[in-house]
């Protein structure tokens, strides 16, 4: 199993430092050249949404990560990441990959300042620890996107076949359980 993370800005180390615990052999993806290298699965990363989504465009990467994921290619967005994947920004003109059926809504706590940390409950892993920075919520989705976590009434990880994606920062915290899940929809993926 190979794990591409997307590298342009934001929280990749952190995602890469978790792989490497799960020994799970992993590289960056920071141009054209590295995106085209084999892998099983992506991570896009936490970050600054905007900033990531003018570079992808830049570099070329848009659109044949567009339509790997449209054709099931496995992905895990986190924060900025499942901004990128969601069907409509409620707040924001500017459209990611509108690949899952999400309408999620930026910056829903505040700003920096009201960044927390909480437990809570996440579907068939059980309790996890969930830092969220500046972060996004999932104000609906649709009946084929499964809500994985909700905080105080509010859905914070949902998962829409081969996407997954959490408004907090799993990389963040200690608790592997979140990757591993992950991991195991890229083992079903390359096992079909």
């Amino acid at each position: 199993m190979r794990i591409g993370i997307l590298a342009l800005q934001g929280a990749f180390i952190e995602h890469q430092q978790m792989l490497e615990e799960l020994r799970v052999t992993q590289f960056l993806i920071r141009n054209l050249e590295d995106f085209l290298q084999p892998m099983d699965g992506i991570i896009l990363p936490g970050g600054e949404s905007t900033a990531m989504l003018k570079m992808l465009y830049d570099l070329e990467i848009f659109e044949p990560l567009k339509s790997r994921i449209l054709s099931g290619f496995p992905v895990f967005g986190t924060c900025a990441g499942l901004i990128l994947l969601a069907k409509n920004v409620s707040n924001d003109s500017r459209r990611g990959f509108q690949t899952m059926d999400i309408t999620i809504k930026r910056n829903a706590y505040g700003r920096q300042l009201s960044s927390f940390k909480t437990i809570g409950n996440f579907e068939s892993i059980g309790h996890v620890p969930m830092t969220f920075i500046r972060a996004p919520l999932v104000e609906s989705n649709q009946v084929d996107v499964q809500v994985l976590a909700q905080v105080d009434g509010g859905i914070v990880a949902v998962r829409q076949g081969n996407q997954l994606g959490t408004t907090f920062h799993p990389e963040l915290d200690d608790d592997l359980r979140i990757h591993q899940y992950f991991l195991e929809i890229v083992s079903n993926y390359i096992n079909k």
